[in-house]
């Protein structure tokens, strides 16, 4: 027996884009009803199961929800990132999303049912006790169609052989005797954070061996903050390197002459643009650890061997711990548009900035009836994985940013919230160093854009 669940939504996930969806739609529709479902217990998505010492990787200021800032907008004043905005860490991020969860079920108008497995046409049952709901006239709001695979949740991809020692990078806070030696397999964030904390915690560059199959560009952190001069410029400085740039590779070059872009090798032209942030004393740590393998794809790890598809072996020492970073993390299935009548489906709009892309939707949702209209001022903007890609992402996300900037209220209603990058507060409007940092995008993103064109048509 089903018992009905009277809602106007069902939105699947309450991770960051479902709960940034939520909030902004039940702050800007008064009336509207939602039931949120979740395979988790809790809100917050992967950050449930997040290894322990992950910190946000972008100033906090730019992640959560609409109506509730994430920490308290504060500068740093000690520390290696002094100066740049705070970062929450795994914890800070769980117990934030906890308390805008109670926040939204004290309305009366949400519902959380965690520990559900959602079954389609607005069905779904508890994995705890076995009752099935039925939502029959809600809309389908799916927010699990770019929800990232992590190392905890996800198999090595590769073969792990009987005598191997391999670890998911969450069980490293929980090692009780330490190895000979570390073996770190993957070339995304994840990996960075890993061989960071390593360092961190004494063990010597030569007890690192990092497999990294490809070599990653990193948005330099202090040009990503929630300044407007800060951001601004950032962008002017984009455009300006992609304005001169005779390919997608010389773009990157330019912007790291620019200060904006990073490299870990500064021998290697990286292949890899999902372009996460990162402090230059990260930079720091990691350009200490020598021995980097770039040999393609790990097919399997033994004790003491590494061996991968060129059949090519590594020998590392025979009581090596292997740690898996090796999850694919952002998933890219192709854009769609973000209502259809199967479901509404929130994606970023701006590039970068899920988050406020999620948000957006949910405003606009509860602003507009028809969805045509909707998709026009609301559109998705891919993420990227390869320069190439970049080029593409800046483009369709240009458009995007285009579309919603015609309309004085998703102009006024972005520009309330610090998820919007791009936000000038009002105490902000005549600063000399903002009306510089326009006056400078203003000049560049003409040729910028243009020429980002022509290197998307032939990415």
């Amino acid at each position: 027996m089903e018992s009905v669940v009277d809602v106007d939504y069902v939105v699947v996930g309450a991770g960051a884009m479902g709960m940034a969806f939520v909030d902004a739609l039940i702050t800007s529709d008064e009336t509207a009803t939602v039931a949120i479902v979740d395979r988790r217990h809790a809100a917050g998505g992967h950050w449930l199961d997040a290894y322990g010492f992950v910190r946000l990787h972008q100033a906090s200021a730019f992640y959560g929800v609409a109506s509730t800032l994430l920490g308290g907008g504060r500068v740093q004043s000690t520390g290696p990132e002094r100066g740049l905005h705070e970062r929450a860490s795994a914890p800070e991020v769980c117990a934030y999303y906890d308390a805008v969860l109670a926040a939204m079920v004290a309305t009366g108008r949400v519902s959380f049912h965690g520990r559900c497995e959602y079954t389609g046409a607005g069905r779904f049952a508890s994995l705890v006790s076995g009752a099935r709901f039925h939502a029959p006239r809600a809309r389908v709001v799916d927010a699990r169609y770019l929800a990232p695979s992590i190392p905890s949740l996800t198999p090595p991809p590769f073969a792990v052989e009987e005598d191997a020692r391999v670890v998911a990078v969450n069980d490293l806070v929980r090692l009780d005797e330490a190895p000979s030696h570390y073996v770190v397999v993957g070339a995304g964030k994840t990996a960075a954070d890993t061989c960071v904390w390593l360092r961190q915690q004494g063990v010597a560059p030569n007890g690192i061996t990092w497999v990294r199959p490809r070599d990653p560009w990193l948005l330099n952190r202090a040009v990503v903050q929630p300044d407007p001069a800060i951001f601004l410029g950032m962008a002017a400085d984009t455009m300006a390197a992609a304005a001169q740039a005779s390919s997608a590779d010389d773009a990157f070059l330019r912007m790291e002459d620019a200060g904006i872009m990073l490299r870990i090798d500064p021998t290697v032209t990286p292949t890899m643009a999902k372009t996460p942030t990162l402090a230059l004393w990260e930079l720091e740590h990691l350009r200490t650890i020598d021995d980097v393998v770039r040999r393609g794809h790990l097919r399997s790890v033994g004790a003491g061997v590494l061996r991968f598809d060129d059949d090519a072996d590594v020998r590392v020492p025979p009581g090596a711990l292997v740690v898996h970073c090796a999850a694919d993390g952002l998933k890219y299935p192709g854009l769609r548009p973000i209502w259809t009548r199967e479901a509404i489906t929130p994606q970023p709009v701006r590039v970068g900035f899920p988050c406020f892309g999620a948000a957006l939707a949910g405003y606009v949702e509860a602003t507009r009836d028809d969805d045509t209209e909707k998709n026009r001022v609301c559109r998705p903007s891919p993420y990227s994985n390869t320069p190439a890609d970049w080029a593409v992402m800046q483009v369709i996300g240009g458009d995007a940013s285009l579309a919603m900037s015609g309309e004085s209220d998703l102009r006024e209603w972005s520009n309330r919230t610090t998820l919007n990058p791009v936000r000038i507060p009002h105490d902000r409007a005549d600063d000399p160093a903002v009306a510089a940092a326009r006056s400078r995008l203003k000049e560049w993103i003409g040729p910028g854009r243009a020429r980002l064109l022509e290197l998307a048509r032939n990415a």
